[in-house]
């Protein structure tokens, strides 16, 4: 009996050894790092449903090449230590074949030499330019340039014979880069930066900020960040009295800062993706189809506003659907399939990655927009 009991143990020990790596082999496991709480959760938290809803859809249809999507998101809450942390975790124990995120371009950039020494692929939902530019090997991004941001501003400016303005940014990552941008590209468009001004990202109230700015008697304000401050700053400006153009960047698009700022966020005018404006677009828009799915499924499902955000989610995700389809599980040859599609229609454009572009978006991903009765709208000429 004994005999017989321990010939069961060692057959179950063998069974279980030998399957393991076969059941390990049945799934793709994708790692995202996420704000999905704390100061930029709106950005995150539309981030992470966004992905867990394409890889329920994924998954239901079968995965990808008959193996299901085993999705980890980590909550960095928007902190460079925490993501550094989980960038480690996700790569040595989950063994990930790439990472999604994180939210921030100061998240981005503290882990971008981490995925380069690990050869997995990042596909960062940043905005910095500095992501990917220049570039490195295994380090790509879906949201749209921030030079090209600046430039449509800048020709909008144009367009409004605007030539004096002041610039506030917040002291993020992506702030001190938008602020680079906006000063280094501003001779090209005949503008002068008479002030810029860098805030703290965690300020309540940038009274002091924006009266420094108006003083400088400017015809404009670009206003460069992610965070909260991007109600803070329309509606200073307004209590003041400072009632000058405020143009915000391509992070402007979520309605949750138009909702914060209230009627002080009426005509602030940015530079975003059509996901905004995809009721309004016209029929034979190649992006149309894709982005009315995307905004009927996101906020069917969660009873809110899809954001652009989600969108950079939703084009990383898919993006990484697509290579994998061509790759299977084979990290380098994953890193080779983004870095060689072409006309893949995403939320923010139509992308053309290449070895010398890990952005793969042009200035015609951009629309100008503007806030008009509490909503988004196209700017009109």
């Amino acid at each position: 009996m004994k005999l017989a009991k321990l010939f069961v143990i060692v057959l179950t020990f063998i069974f279980a050894v030998t399957l393991s790596p076969v059941m390990a082999a049945d799934t793709i496991k994708i790692g995202a790092i996420l704000a999905v709480t704390g100061g930029a959760s709106f950005l995150g938290a539309p981030e992470a449903k966004t992905i867990q809803m394409l890889a329920d859809e994924v998954n239901a249809k079968g995965g990808i090449n008959g193996k299901k999507i085993e999705l980890i998101i980590k909550d960095s809450a928007a902190s460079p230590e925490k993501a550094i942390s989980f960038a480690k975790q996700l790569l040595e124990e989950d063994k990930v074949i790439a990472i999604i995120g994180p939210s921030t371009s100061g998240e981005t950039m503290k882990i971008k030499g981490i995925m380069e020494e690990a050869k997995t692929t990042l596909l960062s939902c940043g905005a910095a330019e500095v992501i990917v530019n220049p570039v490195a090997k295994y380090v790509f991004k879906t949201p749209q340039k921030d030079s090209f941001a600046v430039k449509k501003i800048y020709m909008q400016m144009k367009k409004m014979g605007i030539t004096k303005i002041g610039v506030v940014v917040g002291n993020t990552g992506f702030g001190k880069a938008g602020k680079a941008q906006l000063e280094k590209i501003a001779p090209e468009f005949g503008i002068d930066v008479l002030i810029a001004e860098v805030y703290d990202k965690k300020a309540t109230d940038l009274t002091a900020v924006v009266t420094k700015v108006k003083a400088k008697n400017v015809q404009a304000v670009v206003n460069w960040s992610i965070v909260p401050a991007q109600a803070i700053v329309p509606k200073n400006m307004k209590q003041i009295g400072f009632n000058v153009p405020l143009f915000q960047s391509h992070g402007f698009g979520n309605i949750k800062y138009v909702e914060a700022a209230g009627e002080a966020a009426e005509g602030i005018i940015f530079p975003a993706g059509r996901l905004l404006v995809s009721d309004v677009l016209p029929a034979g828009n190649a992006q149309k189809s894709v982005l009315i799915k995307y905004k009927n499924d996101y906020e069917s499902k969660y009873n809110e506003p899809a954001s652009t955000f989600g969108g950079h989610a939703y084009d990383a995700f898919m993006i990484l659907v697509k290579a994998l389809e061509k790759s299977g599980n084979d990290k380098d040859k994953l890193r080779d399939a983004i870095e060689n599609m072409k006309g893949f229609v995403g939320t923010g454009g139509v992308f053309n990655f290449s070895a010398a572009d890990h952005n793969g978006l042009d200035m015609s991903a951009f629309e100008m927009l503007t806030v008009k009765n509490g909503k988004f709208a196209l700017l009109k000429e």
